[in-house]
């Protein structure tokens, strides 16, 4: 009768000369928002990484479709393009709207987002304040309320009213400066304090965040694009 160690060693063996039942798709499809969000999901919690010419392929193609209402801007007829730290706040933002069990992505999300993202000028500068994502998913659930335990959020919550003007009072202020480069998570963060209605304003007042910070934000808003990662 075969010991216990030639059984195991019989088994290794099997395994290492058997075809791999698991092989990543040749392909991923980039003709949707939605597809690209959870690819970008994947990359940042640790999943394959790209080679760098494919990788700027892939940011460059997210970036062109990412919500807005300056269509210019997608076709590329300005030289205004998403940071790749802000398209990955954006896809985080998706995901802690389905984690928090909401509906819809609201500034709530997308300010979670861009903690959850981490590397940016604006999220150093809220963990520098105290704000912390924790912080801001307890002030969220006392701002908007807890959803019911059994509810699912769909695959990729649609953005509310005021998440989208956020996203686009970022595109009016790097137009408004006249100058080529990419619209950065700062942006972003600054979009959602703008309007004082909404949640992720009410959420950041009740944690400190104020105009002063603001305005030291708004100094270093395009200088995150010259450090962000392709």
């Amino acid at each position: 009768m075969a010991t216990a160690a030639q059984a195991a060693a019989a088994f290794l063996s099997f395994l290492s000369s058997s075809p791999s039942h698991h092989s990543a798709p040749s392909s991923v499809s980039l003709g949707a928002t939605p597809v690209l969000s959870v690819s970008l999901r994947v990359a940042a919690a640790g999943g394959p990484r790209l080679s760098p010419p494919l990788r700027g392929r892939r940011i460059s193609a997210v970036i062109a479709q990412l919500p807005t209402a300056h269509p210019e801007v997608a076709t590329g007829d300005k030289k205004i393009r998403w940071s790749s730290r802000a398209v990955r706040s954006f896809a985080m933002a998706e995901l802690e709207a389905r984690k928090m069990r909401y509906p819809t992505t609201g500034t709530e999300g997308l300010l979670m987002g861009i903690l959850v993202e981490g590397t940016s000028g604006a999220a150093k500068l809220l963990r520098a304040n105290g704000i912390t994502l924790l912080k801001v998913r307890e002030e969220a659930a006392n701002v908007l309320g807890k959803s019911e335990m059994f509810y699912f959020s769909p695959m990729h919550p649609p953005l509310t009213e005021a998440a989208q003007r956020a996203l686009d009072w970022a595109v009016n202020e790097k137009l408004k400066s006249g100058e080529d480069g990419e619209v950065t998570a700062n942006h972003l963060l600054l979009g959602i304090w703008s309007d004082k209605e909404s949640a992720g304003h009410k959420i950041l007042a009740s944690l400190g965040f104020d105009d002063e910070k603001a305005r030291l934000l708004a100094k270093t808003a395009g200088e995150e694009a010259a450090t962000s990662p392709r």
